[in-house]
């Protein structure tokens, strides 16, 4: 149900030929993060685990900011064709046009 609200009432989207991420503002005190990252798009099952990691690593870096969103990654078929650096590299780029903040490493 979570999802269905991102996907239903998103209030901001950033994409690329890698990703396309969705936000909505929350009511919680932090971000919140949903990965769909489908096998249409990736075949391989450890591609797939990888994006999924980047993705957590590049959110876990974000500095709590107000508003708080829910944001959900999706995968497009460029994707498929990225390295691990062009993926990390996309999605901090999204998180950013999202207004969301890093933290100092």
């Amino acid at each position: 149900s979570d999802y269905r609200q991102v996907f239903t009432a998103t209030e901001a989207r950033a994409g690329r030929s890698e990703f396309l991420m969705l936000a909505r503002h929350n009511s919680l005190p932090q971000h919140r993060l949903g990965l769909a990252v489908a096998k249409k798009h990736i075949r391989g099952a450890v591609k797939r685990n990888l994006i999924k990691r980047l993705a957590r690593e590049q959110f876990r870096r974000l500095a709590n900011t107000s508003p708080s969103l829910d944001v959900v990654i999706l995968t497009r078929p460029g994707a498929r064709l990225a390295d691990r650096e062009q993926l990390a590299r996309a999605i901090n780029e999204l998180f950013l046009r999202l207004g969301l903040e890093r933290r100092d490493p």
